[in-house]
């Protein structure tokens, strides 16, 4: 498994926070969207302090080298939640070293100590990294993924 320490970025990180939208945006080779209009302190200190969103980082030799963040989605038919691992990204330099299974594995813990039943995440066919890591840890299931404007 991987030699990085896993923690949860709190409130009070921004700038911590601030790191993870970096790696994040490398990740996913898409700075702009991440990097290049972050949002206030104020906006980060009100997300970061909800309970029902996560982020978690991986650390290695004081550099952020892997992120993940999600949302606990309460269910309405039953008293239980679904968690939902909205993005997942490792450095370059620090894959295929466990950090994201480490990570996933993290963020489980808060799930099952939050009492969700299930976590799901969405992948690109055309990122077989992540595809591969995800079947090795769940089940795949194909489903259609649509974007609606709210109007």
């Amino acid at each position: 498994m991987t030699r990085a320490q896993i923690r949860r970025i709190t409130g009070q990180d921004v700038a911590g926070f601030r790191a993870m939208l970096d790696v994040l945006g490398r990740g996913f080779e898409d700075g702009e969207t991440y990097s290049g209009n972050q949002p206030g302190d104020a906006y980060i200190k009100d997300l970061l302090a909800s309970d029902t969103f996560f982020a978690l980082v991986a650390e290695s030799a004081g550099d952020i080298v892997g992120a993940i963040a999600g949302y606990e989605l309460k269910k309405f038919e039953q008293e239980r939640s679904e968690f939902y691992i909205y993005d997942l990204a490792v450095a370059e330099t620090h894959r295929r070293q466990g950090i994201a299974t480490g990570l996933i594995e993290a963020f489980g813990k808060i799930a099952r100590e939050k009492g969700a039943w299930v976590m799901f995440v969405q992948a690109d066919p055309s990122d077989p990294p992540a595809v591969a890591l995800y079947e090795k840890l769940g089940v795949r299931e194909d489903v259609y993924h649509f974007d609606i404007e709210p109007k």
